[in-house]
């Protein structure tokens, strides 16, 4: 008798994408088949565990699955210090894993800043810490347990900010610096992962954040989803699931159409030409002067679609404006038929 059908699928996924990880970090330039692991020890593949149902469904089916493949199995919990007594928390998930096999385990406690709100700065948080591990332990990937639900959540997210259709992409199934992250789960859902950890007995821990109405993806989850699929029933999760693959499809195409025209629309100084960049659609050009943007040193994070919007009327709806300000202390400027972006 094979494994409970949530069983299997947790642990399908994650064998896939270790497949993946294993052609990714041991094929040789030329090789035209995936081979085994070389040396004596495999690569290392860590869970992000942070003790709820996600992600102690995602570290079982790693432990397990991970020996068979020759792969090391390893684990972070990260301790943001918002709760009391969340250090006991992660020195239990700790236990857990150790449990399960896994090596090496720690918890990392971070100092969770105030940039961008409260949910922005405990991620950009995680993700330094996360980011310092695997340099650290050298990891070849580190395996998150975002599912369907939460990639819904962040296509709403998305939507309400009005940021385009790169917002309405989610969360990648491959991200970080050289493919370092990994969501194997982002075409289960949450009960699917739950209920994986129920038939193997696998204690979990709900973050009492995650039922806070104080935090805009807590409302989101308990309020606004229920209450869309109410009204258009229970496929909801489901399409904006698929609305999110289909958006990073096509943001992907306008981003690489993007790069290719943007040489074509400098000066042999480098400077942007204002007619040249009206010559191009909307989404081509925008994303050329977001590029812009960033690289004279706007934060991306805090560069939205209204700023964005606003350096396009320099061109489109020229009438003699002044300097545009945006995040960063970057300035953008119209002179000469030329688009001057930089800091002030």
């Amino acid at each position: 008798m094979g494994p409970h059908p949530a069983v299997a699928a947790i642990r399908l996924a994650v064998r896939r994408v270790l497949h993946d990880i294993l052609i990714d970090h041991t094929r040789p330039p030329g090789e035209s088949s995936p081979p085994g692991p070389r040396g004596p020890l495999g690569p290392l593949v860590m869970v992000a565990c942070s003790g709820g149902a996600d992600s102690m469904a995602l570290a079982s089916a790693l432990a397990f699955e991970a020996p068979k493949l020759g792969v090391r199995a390893g684990g972070i919990t990260v301790d943001h210090g918002l709760q009391s007594g969340s250090d006991l928390r992660a020195d239990d998930v700790v236990g857990r894993l150790v449990e399960l096999g896994m090596a090496p385990v720690e918890s990392l406690a971070v100092t969770v800043g105030r940039d961008g709100g409260p949910e922005a700065a405990a991620r950009d948080a995680r993700y330094a810490a996360l980011d310092a591990a695997a340099e650290r332990h050298g990891a070849a990937a580190i395996l998150l347990g975002h599912t369907r639900d939460d990639q819904a959540e962040t296509v709403l997210l998305g939507l309400a900010r009005g940021s385009g259709i790169r917002s309405l992409s989610g969360m990648a199934e491959v991200s970080g610096a050289g493919g370092r992250y990994r969501r194997p789960f982002l075409h289960l859902d949450r009960q699917t992962a739950r209920k994986a950890c129920m038939v193997q007995s696998l204690p979990v821990w709900d973050d009492p954040h995650n039922a806070d109405p104080a935090y805009t993806r807590s409302r989101l989850r308990h309020e606004g989803l229920p209450a869309l699929e109410k009204a258009l029933g229970k496929g909801v999760v489901g399409a904006l699931a698929r609305t999110a693959q289909l958006s990073r499809d096509d943001a992907d195409a306008l981003d690489a159409w993007a790069r290719q025209a943007e040489s074509s629309v400098r000066d042999t100084a480098g400077l942007l030409e204002c007619a040249k960049l009206y010559a191009l659609p909307p989404a081509v050009r925008r994303r050329i002067l977001r590029r812009a943007a960033i690289e004279a040193g706007a934060p991306a994070g805090s560069l939205f679609a209204r700023h964005i919007e606003e350096v396009d009327r320099l061109i489109t709806g020229w009438r003699g404006q002044g300097v545009i300000n945006l995040p960063g202390k970057v300035v953008a400027q119209r002179q000469g038929g030329r688009l001057v972006i930089r800091q002030s």
